[in-house]
């Protein structure tokens, strides 16, 4: 797989820009296309049983705080609709973010024009004044929180440039039970002032996962203590049917317009492959008490399936010394990308989660001061399951962020902040040896203490997967029985490959014998501050085992 050409499309705006003017909108570098016929996806609205909701990205900015964040209210809301709450957002970011409106589904639909006792949205009562800038001039901002009647909840706040409080009618509040409990996630902005502290956090639903039904409103949530206690909620979906979540062929398409490239180091020795060529090339699976290990089936069809990961089983490399070196350099030409496609925020975003299967991952690289290290052993093991999340807006079908899986942790990246190749499709950088995903070229050090972390080191290069083209769906879900076939090998929830306990002390009293004076480090020292996964690693389990299978992604 050779020659690629790739450019940057990441949204930087020049800091001096950022002091004079407001964040521009962002958009894809392509247009987006015709999604294949279905029946929620895309479509701009979602049922979520007894409210409709809609996205808005227009906004009205309202006030920027000295710190740089800037508070917005949406504009062009569809007739029907009403607004839950305000956006906010730091200033030096490309103008990004949505925020729900809501209709009343079971109005909508009432023909008597009669009037329920407890509709799904009210106004609020009145509003609490949380915080203002002291100002009462151009640069002036106040926050409101609406008081909600009682058996309904706040989903957001109002900010306005003005002391008058807003009017009832500017919001609306929702049923209690159409709403979930919230969290705050990344900091907005804080002001650590004496007189009037202020923080601002992004919010999101605390149970995240794909039988969760908490949705994000994208609203903000202030207070003027780091002792949070939330006064605003979020959404709950209560259609069954998740009709805002695309089809089959709707999944194609987002998975060949969006599909990443994948690029591994360019010295790179363990490349990925597929799952059938990793068994048929001699992968044997062991029973405790066996010493003889039995070949697997190209389709795992005689594999262990279900259960729980006991320690009875697992897969190892062949010992023949041949085999087991073929196996570990692995085969790029036959890999592809396995997809599991589930809900994400009650089934308005869409994950699609794309693994990469590697048969062996490579010894690991320590960074320790001003030295780069390469490790004998410590970091090898046998298997290796990496992955990296497309979420995927099903308002719009608009690719929204990207999870990047690394080793223990990962974390999202916005569309802004990705590398596009060919239109729409981001890059993903594979790390050397290690196989963890990274949005950019360059050295990312991992748990780095006093200096010392696990170097990973990522480059474009001429081996590369194109997942639009190179992938399969394994699973999705909600689609119901039979829509996907997932594959045998996908039910084996043991161990594929062998525990491995590295002899640490041994090396890393090598590797002291080797620092030079200036660097002094005592034996414990070094050991303390390795990540712990460098001391043994047990045998690594498929994707159903986990957690990310079902739940959110750790960040």
């Amino acid at each position: 797989m050779f020659g690629c050409e790739c450019w940057c499309w990441n949204g930087v705006v020049d800091h001096l820009d950022v002091c004079l003017s407001d964040p521009k909108p962002f958009s894809l570098p392509s247009t987006l296309p015709n999604w294949p016929p279905g029946k929620g996806f895309s479509t701009g609205t979602i049922s979520l049983g007894e409210i409709e909701v809609s996205r808005i990205t227009k906004f009205k900015k309202v006030w920027r705080c000295s710190q740089g964040a800037i508070f917005y209210r949406p504009q062009a809301i569809p007739h029907g609709f009403f607004c839950l709450g305000h956006y906010c957002q730091p200033g030096d970011h490309p103008l990004r973010g949505y925020v729900l409106v809501a209709r009343d589904a079971s109005e909508v639909a009432r023909v008597d024009n009669s009037v329920s006792e407890s509709p799904a949205l009210k106004r609020p009562v009145n509003y609490s004044l949380i915080w203002s800038s002291g100002l009462h001039g151009v640069d002036s901002g106040f926050i409101w929180l609406p008081n909600a009647p009682e058996g309904y909840r706040a989903m957001g706040f109002l900010v306005t440039d003005k002391p008058d409080e807003p009017a009832p009618d500017d919001i609306r509040c929702v049923r209690a039970d159409l709403t979930e409990r919230c969290e705050t996630s990344d900091l907005i902005v804080s002001i650590e002032s004496k007189s009037q502290p202020f923080h601002v956090w992004e919010t999101r639903p605390y149970e995240r996962g794909m039988y969760q039904n908490g949705v994000s409103v994208g609203t903000f949530f202030c207070c003027t203590s780091l002792k949070k206690h939330l006064e605003i909620s979020c959404l709950k979906n209560l259609s069954v049917s998740l009709e805002g979540m695309p089809n089959l062929n709707q999944v194609q398409a987002l998975i060949e317009h969006y599909g990443p490239t994948v690029f591994f180091h360019p010295d790179e020795a363990y490349f990925p492959s597929s799952v059938p060529w990793f068994f048929k090339n001699g992968a044997v699976l062991y029973k405790n008490g066996n010493t003889k290990g039995e070949p697997i089936d190209s389709r795992g069809s005689n594999l262990p399936c279900g259960g729980e990961n006991d320690g009875e089983y697992w897969i190892d490399l062949p010992s023949n010394e041949n085999a087991r070196e073929t196996l570990k350099s692995g085969n790029i030409e036959t890999a592809r990308l396995y997809v599991h496609v589930k809900p994400a925020l009650g089934g308005t975003f869409t994950d699609i989660v794309m693994w990469v299967f590697c048969p062996f991952n490579g010894p690991a690289a320590l960074k320790v001061k001003f030295l780069n290290i390469k490790l004998k052993k410590i970091g090898e093991h046998v298997s290796d399951w990496e992955h990296f999340t497309l979420r995927i807006c099903n308002f719009s079908g608009e690719l929204w962020k990207v999870y990047f899986s690394e080793h223990s942790g990962g974390k999202w990246v916005d569309a802004s902040d990705l590398e596009f190749i060919h239109g729409n499709k981001p890059i993903v950088y594979s790390s050397k040896h290690g196989h963890a995903s990274f949005p950019h070229p360059g050295s990312y050090i991992q748990g780095s203490v006093a200096g010392i972390g696990v170097k990973n080191d990522v480059a474009r290069s001429k081996f590369f997967i194109d997942s639009s083209i190179e992938y399969e769906i394994i699973a999705a879900e909600y689609l119901g029985d039979g829509v996907v076939s997932e594959p045998a090998w996908l039910q084996y929830m043991r161990e594929w490959g062998p525990t491995v306990v590295y002899n640490s002390r041994s090396e890393i009293e090598k590797l002291i014998d080797i620092l030079p004076p200036i660097v002094q480090f005592s034996l414990e020292d070094l050991l303390a501050l390795f990540p712990t996964e460098l001391y043994g690693e047990e045998g690594p389990t498929g994707p159903k085992e986990k957690n990310n299978w079902f739940g959110d992604e750790r960040c």
